[in-house]
């Protein structure tokens, strides 16, 4: 026995002994370690996909979902695990979920935070204005959300009375297209959905305009849209200026009364403040009301509109940005106000 401690004690005092088995322990520890983390990283785990592709802005129901095994090093962090957190939600207005995705936390949202991005982007100011089309007037389905287009006129029937042609609107953008059901014609990749209406934002002396123009038919008045700054043939008809058709429609209709607009002491339009620094928290202020009478949301940097149900909304920003903020009444007027991060001075803030 003791000539066993001896020699032990022999083998310690050796500085090559003592270092080499220093070395497998340590090697042993860090095989021990990185096991352990690639086994935790490859240990698959449930997680729940879509079985069929899922359009936007559908209901999930249960059987859309199934669960099938990833790897843990696979699985983002903002991957939802939870089936419960995704039945019964609905898919956002920008998003198609494939056949075999994973669901991600920005791809689903409740129902009431489903947003008509149209009504969102109508400036204050400016009244909602659905212009009916069909497939041929919008060439074949191919005016998009975004385009900008002129509202042609044409009157007269060549017999009774001479065909004029003019433009009566030039430059209007589009904010949505929209079938007769009153869904978006470009959001679902599964459907053919045909263009039924155009949603635009007008002032209130062009909405009259338009609206007057369009209880006109009997008279043989014609309204359709052109790609803006288009060239449309007047052969056989007499061209005219925009004003030509303004004092025919005055003097063929009767006064309508022009929608009310927002004043420049508009009480509705959404202030903000900020800390600044970096990051730099920007608090958006709102009315009261967004929990139901209007519909409240804010755009960051361009992005995805986003709802708001309270007074306050807190948006960070590390760098900087622009911000959009909406109050949307129920007849659809917005009242917007759009600022540059950091607010520098007063003359970033534009009223929209």
């Amino acid at each position: 026995m003791n000539s066993l401690t001896a020699s032990a004690k022999k083998v310690f005092k050796n500085k090559n002994v003592v270092t080499l088995i220093g070395v497998i322990v340590i090697l042993v520890l860090l095989y021990i370690g990185y096991s352990t983390q690639i086994n935790n990283a490859v240990e698959p785990i449930q997680v729940p996909v879509a079985t069929q592709t899922i359009q936007p802005r559908t209901e999930i129901t249960d059987d859309m979902v199934q669960f099938i095994d990833m790897p843990n090093i696979s699985i983002s962090d903002n991957v939802i695990r939870l089936k419960s957190q995704i039945v019964g939600k609905y898919s956002n207005v920008n998003s198609v979920i494939p056949e075999g995705s994973m669901f991600y936390t920005d791809t689903v949202i409740d129902e009431d935070e489903l947003p008509d991005a149209a009504f969102a982007k109508v400036k204050a100011g400016e009244v909602v204005y659905n212009f009916p089309v069909n497939m041929e007037s919008t060439y074949g389905n191919s005016i998009f959300p975004g385009n900008k287009i002129d509202i042609y006129m044409k009157v007269g029937n060549g017999t009774d009375e001479k065909i004029m042609i003019g433009k009566l609107i030039e430059n209007i953008e589009v904010l949505a297209v929209k079938d007769s059901s009153g869904r978006a014609v470009f959001e679902n990749t599964s459907e053919q959905r045909s263009p039924a209406m155009l949603i635009f934002g007008l002032k209130s002396n062009l909405y009259t305009i338009l609206k007057k123009a369009s209880y006109m038919d009997t008279l043989g008045v014609e309204l359709y849209p052109v790609p803006h700054g288009g060239e449309v043939d007047t052969e056989g008809a007499t061209a005219v200026s925009t004003q030509q058709l303004v004092d025919y429609i005055d003097a063929h209709s009767v006064n309508l009364p022009e929608p009310e607009i927002p004043t420049e002491n508009d009480e509705l339009i959404p202030t903000v403040s900020e800390t600044g620094g970096n990051p730099n928290t920007v608090t958006i202020t709102f009315p009261e009301g967004c929990n139901g009478t209007y519909t409240c949301t804010y755009v960051k940097d361009g992005g995805t509109s986003q709802r708001v149900t309270k007074t306050t909304q807190e948006v960070v920003y590390t760098g900087n940005g622009t911000l959009t903020a909406t109050v949307q009444e129920e007849d659809g007027t917005a009242h917007s106000l759009t600022i540059d991060i950091p607010m520098t001075n007063s003359t970033n803030t534009r009223q929209e």
